[in-house]
This record gives structure tokens, sequence and C-alpha cells, in this order.
């Protein structure tokens, strides 16, 4: 072999864990800085980019990241000092690397907006000698705001690669028999603990714009997939399905959360359990917009009992169906 042939690092396979993002802090400059690669997405916000990137940079990067800091001040997990988005992907990357992992096979994680990059992580992986990458968005249901804007950077990383690595992308899992399994064991966990009995759980979904789905969007299909799934197997309590976190005039999918919690006591369901199923670790929309904020709501329009069931996170539940679904694309 030529003595003068460059070091190269090969026969390793790659999993890349990918969740939606997080601020470093809960600075004004941090969460603008997020908020500003985020909202910046043209999957995101399908509207006339001039227009958008006007209102973005004049009004909306100016007054929002006051109100989401104060809403990620919340929830800052102190001790750790980072977001329990953050917290949680990293014990989910550290629990899956050690059932999985080995001298040919590594295990790391990503964000899409934020740090660390897709693109620093799947550099790292090729450097260290993956030739075959699984990227695994941590999205339960597809949406082309999220799912497809991690293949879009996922691909943009790759169109400036000489030497690409064969490529696979876990699409979606809303109907993994273990996903389901792990939210219903979560339910009946969260209800043992309880000294009230629920009158209905909300099965509390992010929303998207109404036109995205009438453009074909399959989210929601895949939204009432699940919660039908988790209705088969927990038959005790009723499970509705709403949609949280709208944002801007426009409709979104209905019937929205918050609307619906302040109309159920006055419905005699007095007594409300959330789940989040499309969120696999509690975050500022579970946390501070449920928990919080919905609690809040709830209670001020005559509800009785309000709580919340944690997101799937890093229990053994999840984590047993994190490898499931890897090793299935492996």
């Amino acid at each position: 072999m030529n003595s003068d042939h460059p070091k190269i690092n090969f026969g390793k396979t790659g999993v890349l864990l990918v969740n939606l993002g997080t601020p470093d802090s809960t600075s004004w400059w941090d969460i603008r800085k997020y908020l500003k690669e985020f909202l910046s997405d043209k999957r995101v916000i399908e509207v006339n980019p001039i227009i958008w990137k006007i209102i973005l940079n004049l009004i909306i990067l100016n007054f929002r990241p006051s109100k989401t800091a104060k809403a990620y001040k919340e929830i800052w997990m102190k001790k750790e000092n980072m977001s329990p988005l953050r917290y949680y992907t990293i014990m989910q990357t550290k629990k899956l690397l050690d059932k999985l992992g080995n001298k040919d096979l590594l295990v790391d994680y990503a964000m899409r907006y934020g740090s660390p990059s897709i693109k620093s992580k799947i550099h790292k992986l090729h450097e260290a000698g993956c030739e075959k990458i699984v990227i695994l968005p941590l999205y339960p249901q597809y949406a082309a705001a999220t799912t497809a804007t991690v293949c879009d950077e996922v691909y943009r990383v790759l169109m400036e690669m000489r030497w690409q690595p064969s490529l696979q992308i876990i699409p979606h899992y809303e109907s993994e028999p273990l996903y389901i399994k792990a939210l219903v064991n979560s339910i009946r966990l969260k209800i043992s603990k309880l000294d009230w009995k629920p009158d209905l759980i909300l099965a509390s979904y992010h929303g998207i714009p109404q036109k995205y789905f009438d453009k074909g969007d399959p989210y929601h299909c895949y939204c009432q997939k699940t919660s039908r799934l988790i209705s088969e197997q927990f038959k005790e309590i009723k499970i509705k399905t709403t949609f949280q976190s709208r944002f801007g005039p426009e409709a979104w999918l209905k019937p929205y959360t918050d609307k619906t919690l302040e109309k159920l006591p006055n419905e005699g369901k007095k007594n409300i359990l959330v789940i989040c199923p499309g969120f696999s670790s509690d975050c500022v929309e579970t946390l501070e917009e449920i928990l919080i904020q919905g609690k809040e709501s709830f209670l001020s329009s005559g509800g009785r009992n309000f709580d919340l069931i944690p997101c799937l996170n890093d229990s053994e539940d999840h984590i047993n169906l994190l490898e499931r679904i890897t090793k299935k694309a492996l």
C-alpha cells in the first residue's frame, strides 16, 4: 500500500438520534439565536419568504425571545444547567449505546436546530469510520415540519461530502407495538400513583397549520392512529385527541388543547389527565405549556384535578423501543 496514502477509518456503523433542538441557555440572545434558526426553516413556516423575513426580523425576533425565555426559565434543569429535552436526549443516547454499542457500532445525538448540529455529528461519525449511518428522528408521527426537515438537513450535509456514507432514515413509528405498549404502561403507572380517578385522558399532540394537512401532510392521520391504538389497549378511560402549540392567526389542526381544557369543566369533566405521545422527551411544550399554563387555565375554568403523564423520556420501555426500531434499520 502506498505509504503516503491518507489514513482512513472504515468498517463502522453510526446511529444518530435527532431531536428538535433547544437553546443553549435561557439568555435572551441564546433564545433569539435558536428561534431564528427554527423559524427561518421554510418547512416550518410556509409563507412568502420575503414577507416572512421582514416579520421575523423586525417583529418576532425582537418581542418573542423574552416570552420564550420566561417559559424556558420555568422548566430549566438548574443542577444540570440544560433544558429537559437536551438532558433526556443525552440519556436516551447513552442508554441506547449501552444496549447496542460495540467497537463497530457508534451511537450519538444531534439537534435539528441549535447545537450539536446534524452537520457536526455526521462528519464526526464519518471520520470515526462509519460507512453506514442510521438517522432516527425522535418524532413518532411523521410531519413535513419535523421529520422531513431532518431529512433536508441530512441531505444538505451529504451534498458537500466527497465520500458519502450509505444512509438509512427511520421515517416514523406511530404504530410500532412497543411504542404503543410503552405509552399504555406510562398511563397505567401514572394512574396507579393518583388518589383521584380521571374523567378523561387528553392525548395532546403538537399542531400544524390546517393548510399543511389540506396540502397532503399525513401527520394528522398518524396522530389519530396512535390515539386509536392506545385506546384499543387501554379501555378504562376515554381518550380524546387534541392539538397544542399553535402560532399566528391562521387555523391549525383542531380541536385545540387549550380551548378544550377551558371547556371541559363545564361539560362535567373536572378530573383530567394529559399525555403527549408526539413528544419523545419532556420539553417546554409539555412542562410549561401543558403542566403549568394548561393546568392553570383548566383549574381556573372550574376543573378539580389535573396532571400530566411524563413523556417516555429515558424510561426502560422507551429505550427498548428505540433499540427495536434501530435494530430493524440495521
